[in-house]
């Protein structure tokens, strides 16, 4: 892709993401999400492959109903109540049409057919931006939203996540459908806490973005999109294996890394609003999501792919990708548990 045309799509999902955080008419964040819609599309299909196309044509058609969805319920809201305001949210048919269409828009079960499915048809780096840049707009409203959405729907949305996400990610060989259905079991912790502890719900976000990053930048840096391709990575670079080991430990919630810092938050937060059947449940589910991760963890460091005695092996080489941003997101994903209190006062 020419420099200058992939500049201003990275700028124009820059400017949607933007316009979407500091809106507050519902024209305006209606206007910000199609912007960044309309950007990553070229950037999904530019690979001009049959699987690309496919899956750039099924997040099209997924997000234009979701937009369309906002934009009727966002009408529905002004014609009720007089006012285009975001805040000024009354009408509970708009409430509950709102909070379906950033449902669907971020992938949360029982609307998340469509994202493993596109993630499968997409490269590393552009899987990457749709894990993580694409989910800062829809929870931009839910967050300011967080007070006036119907906590039993969000309960809802949230629990069948996290089922969701574990079960439909036992039986995946491919890397990027693992990590889909990840999102979704995470994006299900995050969305059941919002109404209750906003600054939680944040801080879950800015983990799960910083880990996911680490983990597709491993899996990009290995050359790695199947379990069979990543099991030989111990002949590529034993460090990089370690490393991925422990990122996908965090990512599964194990202490003493970071990743079990939110879940540990989240779960207490819960117990003291008295909804025990839930914790419980939350907490039984995530051990599904447990499950693959340790599958992937005993496929990394503990086997080797069977190959034929006159195949080549694959030797250590030198990695000539920029390391940088992988060194710090593998840092804070790993070594961030201690800093808990602090985080905390950032996000209140």
């Amino acid at each position: 892709m020419n420099p200058l045309v992939l500049s201003i799509l990275i700028l124009s999902l820059g400017l949607g993401t933007t316009i979407t955080f500091i809106g507050s008419h519902w024209l305006l964040i209606w206007m910000g999400l199609e912007i960044n819609t309309m950007a990553i599309v070229p950037l999904m299909i530019q690979q001009q492959h049959p699987r690309a196309v496919e899956a750039t044509t099924k997040y099209f058609l997924v997000q234009t109903s979701a937009s369309m969805l906002l934009l009727f319920a966002g009408t529905t809201n002004a014609w009720t109540t007089g006012q285009w305001n975001i805040t000024e949210m009354m009408n509970p048919l708009s409430a509950t049409l709102i909070t379906t269409a950033l449902a669907l828009k971020i992938g949360l079960a029982p609307m998340h057919f469509w994202l493993p499915e596109v993630l499968q048809g997409l490269d590393l780096i552009t899987g990457l931006i749709l894990s993580t840049w694409q989910k800062l707009a829809p929870f931009a409203i839910l967050l300011q939203l967080n007070h006036l959405l119907n906590s039993n729907l969000l309960n809802l949305f949230g629990i069948l996540s996290i089922i969701m996400g574990g079960w439909g990610g036992l039986n995946q060989t491919q890397l990027r459908k693992i990590l889909a259905y990840s999102s979704i079991a995470h994006l299900g912790w995050m969305i059941i806490i919002l109404h209750y502890a906003p600054n939680l719900t944040m801080l879950n976000l800015i983990l799960y973005i910083i880990m996911t990053t680490s983990l597709f930048l491993l899996f990009n840096t290995l050359n790695s999109t199947k379990i069979n391709s990543i099991a030989s990575s111990t002949t590529k670079s034993p460090m990089l294996t370690i490393i991925t080991l422990t990122t996908l430990l965090s990512l599964g919630g194990l202490p003493p890394l970071t990743g079990f810092m939110p879940k540990w938050l989240i779960l207490q937060e819960m117990t003291k609003q008295n909804l025990m059947t839930l914790t419980i449940t939350m907490a039984l589910a995530t051990l599904l999501s447990l499950f693959f991760y340790l599958r992937l963890c005993y496929i990394t460091t503990l086997t080797l792919s069977p190959n034929p005695i006159t195949l080549m092996s694959t030797w250590r080489t030198k990695t000539t990708q920029p390391n940088l941003t992988l060194t710090i997101t593998t840092s804070i994903s790993l070594l961030l548990l201690p800093l808990t209190p602090s985080m905390l006062m950032l996000t209140t």
